[in-house]
């Protein structure tokens, strides 16, 4: 892979500005948007009043801690339009979730709005390692999803030349990949292995294409997936972390140079760290749930907005702004079996550990007498298929999750395409438990 370090020159000087300049405008910044979500959002007047705090009681970074929490749940209860901060006139663009866990989520972006996060997602792409002129296949889906558009507009304002394929159409998405020669792709990890097995299916040669760098997110995955998909094509793959209900992609962004967690840009974003049983902030590099509250938007202010996400504060290295280690889970994705906590990047870890198994799978919970269940089906390697192979590859998958995470699981191995493929975010487990 080329080294692809960017030239100090070409970065943002808020990027590398002390952490001094950087406190100052996040206090500068916090104290306008707290005002603004006071003054033109009936919610969060309300919120703040039921919390008797004030926006003026800021007085330092750390007395954002003083106000209350926004949960996914309040944009769920006031939908679609009841958290918005501005008149509807105003906003340029709606995006929403896709609703499948309930009511769907709905932001809004003023104009304002949308040239922040398109600057933004221009500095990812260039901390990715990609420059102005480069061709970069977009397979991240479009519409409501904020990915696809996103990072659209953000390439074009880097000054790249972007291919809007979308998710889905695999083979068409290799011929495009083979005949266009992007040098950057933007997809959810999960669709690159898609991606990947038909590379091999139309005999091509996944090293030798055009692709330098893929920026992978929407979902969480593992450095071991990192280094799967970096050997199959040669090439760079880094994290891009963002959602929805924050702006969207963008929100923070691993250095080509480093590798070594997410920077968020924490010119627009302010992160915490708490304890997700009780809201206690905790000091940088204890582990907890990933906490923001919006410095600029205008359309739909996010005050200590709870993401869900697991994860921990870093110093910054490539840049000045502190890093989120790489996201391993999300505390709504935890699964508890049989008294223990078990998570699918868990299960992925010790799947790409066996040399038989490819790196599709799904987990599927089940329920008999009062006893829980838990069966991995995972594909069996195209070289190794045999009914022999097979069960010698389930016996040490289930041999690593027991000896690992704890816990007994049936494995089943099925032929290769046997498990359901994703063309976005993949869905992992399968809860068929009986409803309480």
């Amino acid at each position: 892979m080329k080294d692809l370090t960017p030239d100090r020159k070409e970065l943002d000087p808020i990027e590398i500005a002390s952490r001094d300049e950087i406190e100052a405008l996040q206090f500068h910044r916090m104290k306008r948007s707290l005002k603004h979500a006071y003054e033109n959002s009936p919610f969060y007047r309300k919120r703040f009043i039921e919390h008797d705090v004030h926006p003026e009681e800021l007085k330092s970074l750390a007395d954002i801690a003083k106000f209350p929490f926004t949960e996914k749940q309040h944009l769920r209860d006031t939908y679609p339009f009841g958290m918005f901060a501005v008149p509807q006139t105003k906003l340029v663009r709606i995006h929403g979730s896709s609703g499948t866990t309930g009511k769907p989520t709905v932001v809004g972006y003023t104009a304002s709005d949308i040239d922040n996060w398109a600057n933004l997602i221009a500095r990812s792409i260039r901390a990715a390692g990609g420059r102005q002129g480069d061709i970069l296949h977009n397979a991240y889906g479009y519409g409501l999803f904020t990915g696809g558009i996103g990072a659209h507009y953000g390439a074009e304002r880097l000054g790249c030349t972007v291919v809007p394929i979308s998710g889905g159409m695999t083979e068409r998405q290799v011929t495009l990949i083979h005949d266009f020669k992007p040098r950057i792709i933007m997809v959810t990890p999960s669709y690159m292995l898609s991606i990947l097995d038909e590379f091999r299916r139309q005999g091509y040669d996944p090293r030798e294409s055009s692709l330098e760098i893929g920026i992978f997110g929407a979902e969480p995955w593992t450095n071991a997936m990192r280094l799967e998909i970096e050997d199959a094509f040669d090439m760079h793959a880094v994290d891009i972390y963002g959602l929805s209900e924050v702006m969207g992609p963008g929100v923070a962004q691993e250095c080509v140079e480093t590798k070594d967690g997410l920077h968020i840009w924490e010119d627009h974003f302010y992160p915490e760290i708490i304890d997700p049983m009780t809201g206690e902030v905790l000091p940088d590099g204890q582990f907890g749930e990933l906490v923001f509250t919006t410095l600029t938007k205008e359309g739909l202010p996010m005050v200590r907005y709870r993401t869900r996400d697991l994860t921990r504060l870093l110093p910054g290295t490539a840049r000045s702004m502190r890093r989120i280690e790489k996201i391993a889970a999300r505390s709504d994705d935890m699964i508890i079996l049989r008294g223990v906590n078990v998570f699918p990047t868990q299960i992925e870890e010790q799947i790409l550990k066996c040399t038989g198994l490819a790196p599709h799978f799904q987990i599927e919970l089940t329920r008999t007498g009062r006893m829980d269940n838990m069966t991995v089906h995972v594909e069996c390697d195209p070289a190794h298929g045999a009914a022999e192979a097979r069960a010698a590859s389930a016996r040490e998958l289930a041999h690593h999750i027991k000896s690992v995470i704890g816990v007994s699981t049936r494995i089943e191995v099925h032929d290769p395409l046997g498990v359901v493929r994703s063309e976005g975010k993949a869905r992992r487990v399968v809860d068929n438990r009986p409803k309480a």
